[in-house]
């Protein structure tokens, strides 16, 4: 699929479509349009055109934040067609100066606004219901709306710049706001995207992944023909059970679900991963390659070569099944939304990491592709998975990335380093599960990389690994926050890991969050 909306069962539900700038909170804006149960799409400026309006019909359009300035020759801009929509529009930072610019103002260089600001709110109107006069919001910009047009008028300003903060349209339902209301730095902002969607826009909250189960099954046998069979590789993760269930559901027998074990899993994981799928009504194909990958990795150290390598394994193993049975036509993934995003599969995103599953397989698989979660954020997957009747065990399982234990190994991945990990990062689960946590965060493991620590071990001097422990809070894996884990509970991990692993004499806490860095170390 090359874009979202050729997935038709999410064609039947109203649609907010996001039109993204570059801004490092676009998905935000995304997430928080679907909490609210609507439907949002993210498409790229450049691909605004009258015929993806007429395809998606969408119900409103958000333009988003994003680094440029409106007032340079080649600062991103959309078509002046789209205020004559006769849709609502809401533009949040560069949307609202983009906004206020097309339509006649003036934008400047000022002296920036960053973080926390306090506004007044002079007109409240349909967008600002339920806000106070004064109100804090979050701010990140350096250009402001110097001059209106006569068309527009002030909702509110802040308080120390005097900058408008927001404003409308006088005859139009146009807005525009300076401040980001997707954060939740802004207290109040989920109140205004509640109040521009579902009371302006009057869009229906029918988004529940309940409602489209019946849909995304229906739409899958819609696309493989009688007689094709579907394989699914499967990882034991939400997104790849759940993409395999739905397959299972559409196509029934014809579903090749294969388990390939590369080696890197965790501690007991391939034992415990057969049992799960087989509870969830899948028999996989299982084929045990652990020497096939560890040797091809050997002597590769780049992080990026790493997952190279591992994708290709992975997709030369599914070409030998396809070529053992002619009927497999189709390969299904549990692609998801952040995969799209980070692996730059979008046209102009910055690849951050590339997923097996979305930018590495090889273009001459000669499979057609299924991923009926694309489109997807992790927590709706769940939600998806609950609605399919999976267990909790699946449910809930933590995040684990396909490449595996290559990407909690930083440099060479050796057998050494594969036994520090896995043994760590069983102690650390252990004991997150032991305190009550592993529902609450999520995800949590330990790395271990090329540096070594001096220590004293048995009254004698002893040089061993550095194992970092990375336990994170998050929605859907886009931002993520380190967790405010109890430091007895740090403590056990750390005293257990240095005695329960010999090669180990420091373990160290991580607590830099998404962004600037990533959750997977590589």
């Amino acid at each position: 699929m090359s874009s979202a909306h050729e997935w038709k069962p999410y064609r039947e539900h109203d649609t907010v479509l996001i039109v993204n700038f570059g801004g490092q909170y676009t998905h935000l804006i995304a997430r928080r349009v679907r909490e609210l149960n609507v439907y949002s799409e993210i498409v790229h400026f450049f691909q605004l055109s009258r015929d993806l309006i007429n395809e998606i019909k969408p119900k409103a359009l958000i333009l988003s934040g994003g680094p440029s300035s409106v007032y340079h020759p080649n600062a991103p801009r959309i078509p002046h067609w789209v205020l004559d929509l006769e849709i609502p529009i809401l533009g949040i930072c560069y949307g609202h100066q983009l906004l206020a610019t097309m339509l006649g103002g003036r934008v400047e260089r000022g002296r920036g606004e960053y973080g926390r600001v306090e506004v007044e709110v002079l007109n409240e109107n349909d967008i600002l219901k339920g806000w106070s006069r004064i109100e804090t919001v979050w701010m990140s910009h350096s250009d402001y709306v110097a001059e209106l047009p006569p068309e527009l008028e002030v909702l509110a300003v802040s308080r120390d710049s005097g900058y408008i903060a927001a404003f409308k349209h006088r005859k139009k339902p146009i807005y525009g706001v300076q401040f980001h209301p997707e954060v939740i730095h802004t207290p109040k902002g989920r109140q205004v995207i509640k109040n521009f969607v579902v009371n302006v826009a009057s869009c229906r909250q029918s988004w529940r992944m309940e409602n489209i189960v019946d849909r995304l099954i229906d739409e899958i046998r819609s696309r493989v023909a009688e007689g094709e069979k579907v394989l699914c590789a499967v990882s034991g993760g939400v997104d790849s059970t759940v993409t395999a269930v739905l397959v299972r559901k559409a196509v029934g027998d014809r579903l090749v679900a294969v388990f390939v074990n590369h080696g890197l899993l965790r501690e007991g994981e391939a034992e415990e991963i057969l049992s799960n799928l087989r509870s969830a009504g899948i028999d996989p194909l299982y084929i045990d390659a652990s020497e096939r990958f560890l040797s091809k990795l050997r002597g590769v150290s780049d992080p990026e070569e790493k997952r190279r390598i591992i994708g290709t394994e992975f997709a030369r193993i599914f070409e030998e099944v396809a070529r053992s049975d002619p009927t497999i036509k189709w390969l299904a993934q549990g692609t998801t939304y952040p995969d799209v995003i980070e692996s730059g599969a979008v046209p102009g995103a910055d690849r951050i990491k590339s997923h097996h599953n979305v930018g590495a397989l090889p273009k001459d698989l000669g499979l057609k592709v299924l991923e009926p979660i694309r489109y997807l954020y992790k927590d709706e997957v769940r939600a998806l998975g609950k609605a399919l009747g999976l267990p909790d065990s699946i449910v809930k399982r933590h995040p684990f990335p396909g490449p595996g234990l290559a990407v909690r190994i930083i440099g060479e991945v050796t057998d050494e380093k594969l036994r520090i990990v896995r043994r760590a990062s069983k102690i650390v689960e252990e004991e997150i599960r032991r305190a009550g946590l592993y529902d609450k965060v999520w995800q949590a493991f330990a790395v271990v990389g090329n540096d070594k620590w001096i220590g004293v071990k048995g009254d004698a001097r002893a040089e061993g690994y550095i194992v970092i422990v990375r336990i994170v809070e998050s929605e859907d894996g886009m931002t993520a926050d380190w967790s405010k884990v109890p430091y007895e509970v740090l403590d056990r991990i750390s005293r257990r890991i240095t005695a329960e692993v010999p090669e180990v004499t420091m373990v160290t806490y991580a607590i830099t969050t998404k962004p600037p860095s990533t959750i997977e170390p590589c």
